[in-house]
């Protein structure tokens, strides 16, 4: 059984990008050094980087001295915007995205399930709109909240969007 799993574009790009954040402020950064530190291919970083510029989520200066910097300082970047530039929408299943039109799906009338997803991306959104880089790179230990933690921002969600 497969499980529900961040992908590789999304996980190395919020790495790429927390190795910016903790040297915001310094100057532009070589994907090299990125890609050294953080033990990833610099022809992946590219590809990552190129998503997040066009998000204006960083800049790049060509030349000797060139490289990549957060576009902003890391406290106003989310990692929701990070995953969002790299990956799309936040949604476990299609009928549970934010520009779902109802009607689309044939199961829709007798559909037990979609309820879950709504609440789950709710919940999703919730974690990775409320930490940013700035939350990571000083706090590590932030992005790791208890189920409990999750459950309540959950009911929360499922109030706020009735």
């Amino acid at each position: 059984m497969g499980a529900v799993k961040v992908s590789s574009r999304a996980h190395y790009g919020l790495r790429a990008m927390t190795d910016l954040a903790r040297a915001h402020g310094r100057g532009p950064v070589a994907l090299s050094e990125v890609a050294r530190a953080e033990h990833l291919s610099q022809g992946y970083l590219e590809q990552l980087m190129a998503s997040l510029r066009r998000a204006g989520l960083v800049e790049g200066t060509r030349g000797a001295a060139g490289g990549y910097r957060l576009a902003r300082s890391p406290a106003e970047i989310t990692v929701g915007q990070v995953y969002r530039a790299l990956e799309g929408p936040i949604a476990p299943v299609e009928c549970a995205e934010d520009g779902y039109v109802p009607g689309t799906c044939d199961q829709e009338p007798t559909c037990a399930s979609r309820g879950i997803w709504q609440r789950v991306r709710a919940s999703i959104e919730q974690v990775l709109d409320s930490t940013t880089l700035a939350d990571l790179c000083h706090e590590p230990q932030a992005a790791f909240i208890s189920l409990d933690q999750i459950e309540r921002s959950s009911r929360k969600a499922m109030c706020t969007t009735k």
